[in-house]
């Protein structure tokens, strides 16, 4: 299923579908039933079933269902490991400027 992701909100059910898709797809070509999948994952098979249909599920059971499936790389892409947040960057770039500005002025740098 192909997704418009430039499209406003209209695409949050389209993902849902996608991802529900997605998981049955996986599920399928592993030869493993909805109710084993269910076990594994630790969630129920209602819950399961509803998460393939793209009516809904919360963010715990993708996570349980991706790990139960050995797909922990679909949350790797949903949530890179970040080395540096930027933030911590821009302090640490205004710091070494103060630096530089004490060091030029004469000054004592500050803490």
């Amino acid at each position: 299923m192909a997704i418009d992701s430039t499209a406003p909100m209209q695409a949050a059910e389209q993902w849902e579908a996608a991802i529900g898709e997605q998981v049955r797809d996986l599920r399928l070509r592993r030869n493993v039933t909805q109710a084993q999948l269910a076990r594994q994952a630790n969630v129920s098979l209602s819950t399961v079933q509803a998460l393939e249909h793209g009516s809904g599920s919360s963010l715990r059971t993708l996570v349980q269902v991706a790990r139960a499936l050995d797909r922990a790389d679909w949350l790797d892409a949903l949530a890179p490991t970040v080395e540096h947040s930027p933030m911590a960057q821009l302090r640490a770039r205004e710091q070494e400027q103060a630096r530089r500005r004490q060091r030029a002025s004469g000054g004592r740098p500050t803490t």
